[in-house]
């Protein structure tokens, strides 16, 4: 398997340079992924199918739904694209590199695991902070125009949140200049992490019923709910930022109270 990954990646290396790899390479990944991941819960949603698994009952409409897109696309290739290609000096500069040989998994998952903790930090903060009354009047209010989340809304945002909070995901990678390998597999990570997030259904096989402190959907929908005064849960992919200073304790009791009337309900059939 190694030997596959890395004869297709000397192809690349071959055939491209580092900077149409690290620039254009990213951006047509991050679309691939993101659109690929995020495109199925529309279907789902339009057409009901899995709604025993929905969190919420009420559906986006399609106009809502294809604002959404239209206005992703705008801010994909007008902030996300020039981001990454004004970010490329500043990554070379940092020793990020894309030439033989590749790094161990070892080290890769290191490095990955390092970016989630910087990230789920920075992450926690910033957004704490857009849900001051200002800043989510005029910043923060653009992401919850959805209060019903179906994953490509997750980078539905204002511009200026796009700078923001884009800066949580990339200071890991930035700090320690990885091969670009590592950045991809981070990005496609984290890509798939907040569309889970936004995806608005809990599934038997989410991510969050098998793994400790991850958030997933239903943690986050939650968010999404409440008026932005009340919502809690900020964190970005693990809670332990919102368990520490207190602010999912609305979530926590709402799941409490749901489980005693789960169990009521099974001692009553």
């Amino acid at each position: 398997m190694d030997s596959v990954i890395a004869s297709a990646w000397k192809y690349l290396i071959t055939h491209f340079s580092d900077f149409q790899l690290a620039c254009i390479g990213s951006f047509l990944l991050h679309e691939s992924v993101f659109f690929l991941s995020g495109l199925p819960f529309i279907y789902l949603e339009r057409a009901g199918w899995l709604s025993k698994y929905k969190i919420q009952t009420k559906n986006n409409t399609a106009e809502a739904q294809e604002k959404c897109i239209s206005r992703l696309l705008l801010y994909h290739f007008c902030v996300n694209l020039p981001v990454m290609l004004a970010s490329y000096p500043v990554f070379s500069f940092m020793g990020m590199r894309s030439s033989l040989p590749l790094p161990s998994w070892k080290v890769v998952s290191t490095q990955i695991f390092f970016y989630f903790i910087i990230e789920d930090f920075i992450f926690y903060w910033g957004h704490r902070v857009l849900h001051t009354k200002w800043l989510y009047k005029h910043v923060h209010s653009v992401h919850h125009e959805y209060a019903t989340p179906f994953g490509l809304n997750s980078e539905y945002a204002h511009p200026a949140e796009i700078l923001f909070l884009g800066f949580a995901t990339i200071v890991g990678p930035a700090i320690t200049g990885p091969h670009l390998i590592t950045l991809w597999l981070w990005m496609v990570v984290r890509v798939l992490e907040t569309v889970e997030a936004h995806c608005g259904y809990h599934f038997p096989w989410s991510i969050s019923n098998f793994l400790p402190l991850y958030g997933g959907a239903d943690f986050h929908d939650y968010h999404h709910r409440l008026l932005y005064t009340k919502s809690g849960n900020y964190s970005s992919t693990f809670v332990y930022m919102d368990w520490i200073f207190g602010t999912d304790k609305g979530y926590r009791k709402l799941k409490a109270v749901k489980s005693i009337e789960d169990e009521i309900d099974a001692k009553q059939m």
